[in-house]
């Protein structure tokens, strides 16, 4: 690319000096750069004195041959560009299965009417592998638990929060309670991780561990989303979860609050290098609409086996410390 513009200038300009000012670069630099592209090609494209420069005939040629294709890829260069800074196009939004709901529908129709020309497709997103879509590139953002320890993920702004609840059974012993600690989890048993489902947001949801310090025994194999409200219903395991979402509104579950959990922060992620005017205008839509009233955000670190006294000046299990947000 720089030999081809050294060229293009010095062929134009005919003065190593002027072409040097037309690139902003320095003479000596110029001069090097036609004497590799020469070495590259294996003939003088310049004929040099000490009173004018010329293009020789094998300079002629490739002048003629380089142009056209240098031309081109400036417009390319342009058009991309230009696309780039524009938030216009095709943006592909994809949803956890769970996490649909009335404040994605919100910010979408927000985003619709403060960018019309940018056509919104939206993509249900599975448990499983929540961001493997996004890695391959067949989604541009991903609505999410914001609970983000991935180096090549930008965890974006908050659109809502999921108050956190407990899922048992009808007759299970919890059931009538107003609300439970996650000390009670400690006499539970809960699901398994789901394979690809991010380590870290699993324990944000099923904290591994009580404020006193005893495991949280995860025993049940996770198959799929059903078959885990499945067990829950048959009382085989409880599932602490968010409130607000369909999967678990059921005349056969019940959801009792968790007091000392924190509310899930749901919000935008895409990949870092994907960046774009469009991603970059749907997260300020999505500032737009939700006002931060509280700092916030870190996981806490895992407790040890054995520590049973809880200390008030670190976090607890499942602590987010998350921004709050208030829709506008």
């Amino acid at each position: 690319m720089a030999q081809a513009e050294a060229f293009l200038a010095l062929a134009e300009e005919l003065h190593f000096g002027r072409a040097a000012d037309k690139l902003r670069v320095s003479q000596p630099r110029i001069s090097r750069l036609i004497a590799a592209l020469e070495r590259e090609i294996g003939g003088k494209l310049f004929e040099r004195t000490s009173r004018r420069v010329a293009l020789t005939p094998l300079g002629e040629q490739f002048h003629a041959l380089l142009l056209p294709g240098y031309a081109q890829m400036q417009t390319a260069v342009a058009r991309v560009r230009h696309a780039a800074r524009e938030a216009a196009g095709q943006l592909r939004v994809g949803c956890l299965v769970t996490l649909a709901g009335p404040a994605l529908t919100r910010l979408l129709d927000k985003f619709a009417v403060r960018c019309p020309d940018c056509q919104v497709s939206l993509h249900v997103v599975e448990t499983r592998n929540p961001y493997a879509l996004l890695r391959r590139g067949d989604i541009d953002v991903l609505v999410s638990y914001l609970v983000v320890n991935q180096p090549d993920l930008t965890a974006g702004p908050v659109i809502e929060h999921k108050d956190r609840v407990l899922l048992v059974a009808c007759g299970h012993r919890l059931a009538d309670a107003r609300s439970v600690s996650v000390e009670d989890l400690g006499d539970e048993e809960v699901h398994e991780n789901a394979p690809g489902f991010p380590a870290e947001v699993y324990d944000a949801i099923v904290p591994p561990f009580t404020p006193s310090g005893r495991p949280i025994r995860r025993t049940y194999p996770w198959k799929d989303d059903e078959d885990v409200i499945t067990a829950v219903a048959r009382g085989r395991i409880v599932h602490p979860g968010s409130a607000g979402i369909a999967l678990i509104t059921r005349p056969d579950l019940v959801q009792v609050p968790i007091r000392d959990l924190p509310p899930m922060p749901v919000g935008l992620i895409w990949r870092t290098v994907h960046q774009n005017a469009r991603i970059r205008a749907l997260a300020a839509t999505a500032r737009s609409i939700c006002r931060p009233s509280i700092r916030a955000a870190t996981l806490p670190p895992a407790r040890a086996i054995g520590n049973t006294t809880p200390n008030p000046d670190r976090p607890q299990p499942g602590d987010l410390r998350a921004v709050k947000c208030t829709p506008r």
